[in-house]
């Protein structure tokens, strides 16, 4: 029996945006294998009237416009069939900020529904009557959710079984061990006066995975303290 792909819905007024740079490199090698699919879905489908309004006027005034609950509602029952178990996300900058935990327990699910809203905002009531999880790619303010969901989606696809060469490879990245991830070097060995360290030339396999941690620590303690345990920043 083979296995089911992950399945990325995203809901979105404009569907042409995907699969954008999803398109390419391992994501993409892994959209053609079939390891995962995609599913981009214009929310103006379900617009209202000649023009297929899918925004108003918020209630008690204010500048800009929200998405329609009734419009988006339909849009997101569309999407997904009955005993779709997918976790439902709405990008948001107010939404809790997305970590590599919450990405790898979504890419160990059989997929994503994304909604991606545009304007002022979205009608506070398909939030909840839909059961939307917000989730902030940071402190700042896009155009619209579609780039943020592409940030997400890069972010799932990537653990996915097989898009990775190595298992070492995403087990060793910043956030995953709850720290920074330690400097890389290559080839040459000594470039405009700057060597790489001895220790990674040495060949004491003990010694290195020692400088690495080191390092790692090192640098979260330098740019991202929040990371580490309370008495170790």
């Amino acid at each position: 029996m083979t296995a089911q792909p992950w399945h990325a819905t995203v809901l979105t007024l404009y569907p042409e945006m995907f699969p954008g740079p999803l398109g390419v490199s391992l994501s993409g090698e892994a959209l053609a294998r079939g390891t995962w699919a995609l599913e981009a879905r214009d929310i103006r489908e379900h617009g209202l009237g000649r023009h297929r309004a899918v925004d108003d006027t918020p209630a008690g005034g204010g500048a800009g416009m929200v998405l329609r609950c009734d419009v988006l509602g339909a849009a997101i029952d569309a999407a997904g069939e009955a005993g779709d178990t997918r976790p439902r996300l709405l990008m948001s900058p107010r939404g809790r900020p997305l970590t590599q935990a919450r990405v790898r327990a979504l890419s160990t699910g059989p997929g994503i529904v994304v909604v991606c809203g545009r304007f002022e905002g979205v009608d506070e009531r398909v939030i909840a009557g839909r059961g939307l999880e917000e989730v902030s790619i940071g402190d700042y303010i896009l155009s619209g959710g579609e780039i943020a969901a592409l940030v997400l989606l890069d972010a799932c696809i990537r653990l996915l079984p097989g898009v990775m060469g190595k298992v070492a490879s995403g087990e060793e990245e910043s956030f995953e061990a709850g720290t920074l991830e330690y400097p890389h070097y290559t080839r040459p060995r000594d470039w405009e006066g700057r060597a790489i360290p001895d220790v990674l030339t040495g060949g004491n396999h003990r010694a290195i995975a020692a400088w690495r941690r080191a390092e790692s620590e090192r640098l979260t303690r330098e740019r991202r303290p929040d990371l580490l345990p309370p008495g170790k920043g």
